[in-house]
């Protein structure tokens, strides 16, 4: 019997689905929200929680073991130095998945898989930010596009 048997395999081989959910981990991390299906959801959100969960801790270790698993190192430290000490009072249930609908090519059940919390809100309003500051210079470049040359001389 296969009772309480758990396993993710979505037509993978084993080192492509490591890559898949290690990839999908540092997404989250450096992103803060990431655009997947349900499944691949659910099982990089079984990731990305334990690797938060050895960033609250801390350790030398725990930092080894992330970027054994994640392969980036510039995500691990942002990980133990940013979203570790965020987490800290918080005991688990650090992402959300929000179920967006079906994708349109082939109606698989997409979502939203974000972080909870202030790092969220944060990562949300440097996007904001960003966009806005998009938007000037695009509109910057249009008026000095439009403008009317003046003309000189008689």
């Amino acid at each position: 019997m296969r009772h309480r048997k758990h396993t993710f395999k979505i037509g993978r081989t084993a080192s492509h689905r490591r890559a898949l959910l290690a990839n999908l981990a540092c997404s989250l991390i450096r992103e803060g929200r990431v655009v997947t299906t349900v499944a691949k959801a659910k099982e990089a959100r079984r990731l990305a929680e334990k690797m938060i969960t050895l960033a609250r801790k801390g350790t030398l270790h725990g930092r080894r073991r992330a970027i054994a698993i994640l392969h980036h190192v510039s995500t691990v430290h942002r990980l133990f130095e940013e979203i570790g000490p965020e987490y800290k009072n918080r005991n688990g249930g650090y992402t959300r998945i929000v179920r967006t609908g079906p994708r349109r090519g082939d109606a698989a059940e997409m979502c939203i898989l974000e972080l909870v919390g202030p790092l969220a809100i944060a990562s949300e309003a440097s996007s904001e930010t960003n966009e806005t500051q998009a938007d000037n210079t695009e509109k910057a470049q249009t008026n000095t596009a439009t403008a009317p040359e003046e003309k000189s001389g008689p």
